[in-house]
């Protein structure tokens, strides 16, 4: 068996979930970096993982790690890889590059050389060169520049392993599925307890977590780049996929419910479940997250409610943060509540003491998840309700890929 090095990035802040969720899945010597997470593994872990995954952004693959002092070395390490064995001309690839204390002084002129060194050995090998397409290409290219060591990836995944290829309708502002998933991994959620989004919009959080509670992998229903290589193993996907199949769960009703004040926002999430076919899988409603009554007697409240851009926005939320603190404390005696916010005004207003805030990134934008214990009788210190689940808090760092 041959042990590849792969580098998955995820949303920052889940590391530590990610580094969990790849030990259950096989993979070997993991390591948490700022944005993502390094281990190794055979092709049949690397098929599981885009397969798997709901934590992971992406799958690399590192086909070089050197050290370099100018963009010849980079060409040179570039050029001598066997990419001639790897997929052929006729397919189009793109190069990104991301750097942290680099020295080299454009990242667009090392892209260049990237690029130009890989054309340059097909054409030497085969007489033919592979061309570039920046918007759906069939080979991405990952390079990685730090101060003295360049490393270059073969993206597994082609797509974000976040675009599972469920939602239909996205809304304002959508939350990434990965960063869901993670955050309901964060929470200790497991399916069987009662969840509740009352700020559902297109509902993210209700989709991963049907996927969860019917044990859907949540890349069955879409393709990768490592199908296009030539050392794709089809009947290992085969059987891998298959194996997947036969480990869903039946769509029964499950104790997971969805509410929204606006119409339109709760129209997408019904098209979404709908489209999924997680209709009767999902209770949805339409309701003031101020009005509404907690659904079980437990459980976990999760969302992420809007967050103002404009000054008349902020003013209305200002006045809603305390009247919800007020309502989670009424009607949610007994839950875990957790609130995903970009808003620094929404911790200080709803008046309740956060026992966990937890920095993450929904892409660029930093977020803080804030963990509330809702408790009869005053916020006293509390066993979450499956506290086991909950990794440490990690603090966000650079990214190191993106």
């Amino acid at each position: 068996m041959t042990l590849h090095h792969f580098f998955s990035p995820c949303p920052r802040g889940l590391e530590s979930v990610l580094v969990t969720e790849l030990e259950q899945l096989g993979a070997s010597c993991m390591q948490a970096r700022d944005g993502g997470v390094q281990f190794q593994g055979d092709w049949n872990i690397c098929y599981r993982t885009n397969l798997q995954s709901r934590i992971a952004s992406r799958v690399l693959w590192q086909i070089a790690s050197q050290p370099y002092t100018g963009e010849a070395d980079i060409y040179k390490t570039t050029h001598a890889l066997p990419w001639n064995e790897w997929f052929t001309p006729a397919l189009t690839i793109r190069v990104n590059v991301a750097a942290i204390k680099c020295p080299l002084r454009s990242l667009d002129f090392v892209t260049l050389k990237i690029k130009d060194a890989v054309c340059d050995k097909f054409r030497e090998i085969t007489g033919n060169r592979p061309n570039v397409d920046t918007t759906q290409p069939d080979i991405r290219i990952h390079g990685f520049l730090d101060a003295r060591k360049f490393t270059l990836y073969l993206d597994t995944s082609g797509d974000a392993l976040f675009k599972r290829g469920l939602r239909k309708a996205a809304g304002q502002a959508p939350l990434r599925e990965n960063l869901a998933a993670g955050i309901l991994r964060l929470a200790g959620w497991q399916p069987g307890v009662p969840l509740l989004d009352p700020m559902c919009g297109s509902g993210t959080f209700l989709l991963e977590a049907a996927q969860m509670a019917l044990n859907i992998a949540p890349g069955s229903g879409r393709s990768f780049a490592f199908e296009k290589f030539k050392q794709f193993d089809r009947t290992l996907w085969h059987k891998l996929k298959q194996e997947a199949v036969a480990q869903q769960r039946p769509q029964t009703p499950q104790p997971i419910f969805g509410s929204d004040l606006y119409g339109d926002a709760l129209a997408d999430a019904r098209a979404n479940l709908a489209a999924a076919g997680f209709s009767e899988v999902v209770e949805l409603k339409q309701a003031n997250v101020l009005e509404i009554s907690a659904p079980a007697p437990i459980g976990i409240l999760v969302t992420n409610p809007p967050y103002g851009v404009r000054i008349g926005e902020q003013q209305q939320l200002a006045e809603l943060y305390p009247k919800l603190g007020d309502a989670l404390k009424k009607k949610f005696s007994g839950w875990n509540a957790y609130i995903l916010t970009a808003d620094p005004l929404l911790p200080k207003l709803i008046r309740l003491t956060a026992s966990r805030r937890t920095p993450l990134f929904n892409g660029a934008l930093e977020c803080r998840l804030l963990e509330y214990r809702m408790v009869a009788g005053g916020m006293r210190k509390v066993p979450a309700i499956d506290a086991k689940q909950q990794p440490d808090q990690t603090s966000p760092g650079s990214q190191n890929n993106r």
